[in-house]
């Protein structure tokens, strides 16, 4: 009987050939946990603005693994030791790091179910660990931080990991948004480890700098542009309508994973392998097929809202640094509410506020460190001669506010 060969190279369109180093991490890639990530979209509904950001978790995924691989190769050039077992940890950490998302990625977070994706991720990793006898131990002691080589947590999960270094570059290729695109062969190399924690040679320090502008380029030109967080929001709200319904008593039709998660609050201390498996179930193509058919509900707001998304026929949307006043959105309910001969509090479906936020570097959170030619260490923000890294690191909060187009004549 022929083996199979497990030491295959996928081919993509960012990196040329991505290798598969071992049979481990092919099966795990096999896994229908895994699989599973090709049917979540890695920018959400983002494709409703460009068009091209129809790739996935699973391109991600491997994306990152590859990155990996690089920074493994260049630090034991460095004389950094990794053993091989610490490699396979690292590999399958970055490779599995998000396999908890939900549909639509961040876009319906806590919309399903009241449990962080990292959490879902971990839960998932046990999982596996149990079905492949336990091979996954030091990965997973890796990726909870309880592994004592501290680099190896900040390669997986820091603010200069291949995490981002892959979905920014990847993001940035299938946007089209070229602002994005990072040097991440240049980052990788300048790469090092002193005393077990992972630092950045000062000759990197240009290309730091351009790798947290990207960033920051990146949240306001496509994560956070306001017509895929309006999607995002309406998405959200869609859900919201459901359960609503779902809970007054009244049919609404989607698959039996979706149904069970819409009827059922779950929160992470009631996660057992029973819903674990019926998490797995749900990916996009559920909630765009509910979408389809919701769009035909009696129910107004339901199908009103899900026509929205399956037309792109979405709610206007402003931003400004200052809040919106109570007033304004009290004027676009009440409009909303006698146009459309509804109550208020259902008005609130098709008008709201709320805010975001993005701080392309943050001096709280474990930093940048930079190696400098005389042996110390400093963190990127005080090593860097640029202001505009000072102001980086300020956390910028927008305001926005949402209502339909119809009502765009009324003055503010």
């Amino acid at each position: 009987m022929s083996q199979t060969n497990k030491r295959k190279i996928v081919n993509d369109p960012i990196y040329g050939f991505i290798t598969i180093p071992n049979s481990l991490i092919y099966d795990l890639i096999q896994h229908p946990y895994f699989q599973r990530l090709r049917r979540i979209s890695q920018m959400g509904l983002s494709y409703l603005v460009y068009p091209g950001a129809h790739h996935t978790r699973f391109h991600h995924a491997l994306g990152a693994m590859h990155m990996m691989q690089k920074a493994i190769e260049v630090l034991r050039f460095k004389e950094v030791d990794i053993s091989k077992d610490e490699e396979n940890a690292l590999l399958i950490a970055i490779l599995l790091h998000d396999i908890g998302h939900g549909p639509f990625s961040h876009a319906m977070e806590h919309s399903i179910v009241e449990v962080h994706h990292e959490e879902l991720s971990l839960l998932f990793m046990n999982k596996l660990n149990q079905e492949f006898d336990g091979k996954l131990s030091l990965a997973i002691k890796v990726f909870k931080g309880e592994y004592h080589r501290f680099f190896m947590l900040q390669l997986i999960s820091s603010q200069l990991d291949m995490d981002r270094m892959d979905y920014l570059k990847r993001d940035s290729f299938y946007s089209g948004v070229a602002e994005g695109n990072i040097n991440s062969d240049r980052l990788i190399q300048m790469m090092n480890v002193v005393n077990d924690v992972l630092v950045m040679e000062e000759k990197g320090i240009y290309s730091i700098e351009k790798f947290l502008t990207s960033r920051r380029l990146m949240y306001w030109q496509a994560y956070l542009h306001k017509t895929s967080l309006v999607a995002e929001l309406i998405l959200t709200k869609t859900l919201k309508r459901a359960k609503e319904l779902l809970h007054k008593g009244i049919e609404v039709e989607c698959s039996k994973p979706l149904h069970y998660f819409m009827q059922n609050i779950i929160t992470s201390n009631v996660f057992n392998d029973d819903l674990l498996e019926t998490f797995s179930r749900l990916d996009d193509f559920d909630i765009i097929s509910a979408l389809k058919n919701w769009q035909y509900h009696d129910d107004f707001i339901l199908s009103s809202l899900s026509k929205m998304i399956i037309n792109r026929d979405l709610l206007k949307i402003k931003l400004d640094s200052e809040k919106f006043p109570k007033e304004v959105l009290d004027n676009y309910t009440n409009k909303i509410a006698d146009t459309f001969r509804i109550s208020k509090q259902d008005a609130e479906y098709f008008a709201f506020k709320g805010k975001i936020k993005n701080q392309a570097y943050d001096k709280a959170a474990e930093p940048i460190r930079i190696l400098k030619k005389d042996g110390t260490i400093e963190d990127v923000v005080e090593a860097s001669d640029q202001l505009n890294l000072k102001a980086l690191s300020k956390p910028v909060t927008k305001y926005y506010i949402c209502y339909p187009k119809q009502l765009h004549e009324i003055n503010d």
